[in-house]
């Protein structure tokens, strides 16, 4: 079985598999830049994949070979991501010492720290800095991460068993960072005022993704199940509309301009009536929303020994296309909100360009497995 690794292989594609979609990207280092070289999406059968668990292997494997068919890749390799309630990621602080002698003290200690019985979990770390105390010990800060065994082996079976051969597995928000900060970084160490950190909200159908980054680290993960399909479900039982109905009535629609209240004009085709309750729906499920993210950024700067705020925040994933979102955020997290992804630094293909354009906001987990590999 393939361990978690926080680096890669050269030529290794990036395979992000979703609730809804399962999605490839190639990338290619030239110089100091990078250039996407291929992409793809496919769709996932329903209930294949839930809150980012594959509980269906045999149909996951069949839509990755779907995707590299249609894809017009030809990968052999591949790195993929994962994010769910079974993946743990921890800042820890340990006494200083080599790394082969805290490889062996991770084993030993992880438990103190991650509620998955150790004999059930993977392990890995990455060693993010060191620091002396006010009583002169030589202390280091540790990124540890945890991940159920048995959630890691349904996805390793499914690239198997796909025909892909596995060689990295990432944690997805490690690959979000990555993906948004790119070589110039949007992300700068230099933007950063003392005390100051940047938020990451990236907002698929399934599942959404928070991360603090501080200097361009990534110091803190939180998983939701508050999602793309959950502010559509919220309109299908409002208004008694199937899944697929109420998915279009939200992307038609949107939420209502928080600067023009009660003034929307819906399409001529929409019931005004119809169309203000499905926004209220949507409006009731953004409150919720907004709601757990202020938790999860809250308890973050609460165990955070420098950073005081998180004053921006980028937006990113399928699910932050809704209209006025952005602006909902901003008011309710109090911080400037931008919506951000990967293609605005790196060029693109041109045998991918109209692929990758239309998916662009959904390409960043793909795109940052794939940067894994070719990143120095």
């Amino acid at each position: 079985m393939a361990s978690f690794s926080l680096g890669g292989n050269p030529a290794v594609v990036g395979l992000d598999i979703g609730t809804d979609h399962i999605r490839v990207a190639q990338v290619k280092a030239s110089g100091g830049s990078f250039q996407l070289t291929g992409y793809g999406l496919v769709g996932v059968p329903m209930g294949a994949v839930v809150e980012g668990e594959i509980v269906d292997v045999e149909a996951v494997a069949a839509s990755i070979r779907e995707l590299v068919r249609t894809s017009g890749l030809h990968p052999r390799d591949c790195a993929i991501g994962v994010s769910n309630q079974k993946v743990v990621v921890r800042l820890i602080d340990l006494p200083y010492m080599e790394r082969a002698e805290l490889h062996g003290a991770i084993q030993y200690q992880a438990q103190d720290y991650i509620p998955i019985p150790i004999e059930d979990a993977i392990l890995d770390f990455q060693i993010i800095g060191d620091y002396m105390t006010n009583a002169d010990e030589h202390m280091m800060e540790v990124l540890l991460v945890a991940a159920q065994r048995d959630m890691v082996g349904n996805a390793v079976r499914a690239v198997e068993d796909s025909g892909l051969r596995l060689q990295q597995i990432d944690v997805t928000a490690f690959a979000m960072v990555r993906a948004l900060m790119g070589p110039t970084s949007v992300l700068p160490d230099e933007g950063e005022e003392a005390g100051e950190a940047t938020g990451i909200i990236h907002i698929s159908s399934g599942l959404t993704n928070i991360a603090v980054v501080e200097k361009g680290v990534p110091r803190f993960t939180r998983v939701s199940a508050l999602a793309g399909n959950q502010f559509t479900q919220a309109i299908a039982n409002t208004l008694n509309l199937t899944f697929d109905e109420a998915e279009n009535l939200k992307v038609r629609i949107g939420l209502p301009d928080i600067d023009r209240a009660g003034q929307t004009e819906f399409p001529p085709d929409i019931d005004p009536a119809r169309g203000a309750a499905a926004q209220d729906a949507l409006e009731r499920e953004v409150s919720k929303f907004i709601a757990e993210v202020r938790r999860s950024l809250d308890y973050y700067l609460t165990q955070a020994t420098q950073v005081r705020t998180i004053r921006k925040i980028l937006l990113t994933g399928s699910g932050a296309q809704l209209n006025f979102l952005a602006s909902y955020l901003e008011k309710g997290l109090q911080a400037e909100v931008r919506l951000t992804d990967p293609l605005s630094w790196m060029t693109v293909s041109p045998q991918c360009a109209q692929i990758a354009e239309a998916d662009r906001m959904g390409s960043v987990a793909a795109i940052g497995l794939a940067l894994g590999s070719v990143m120095t």
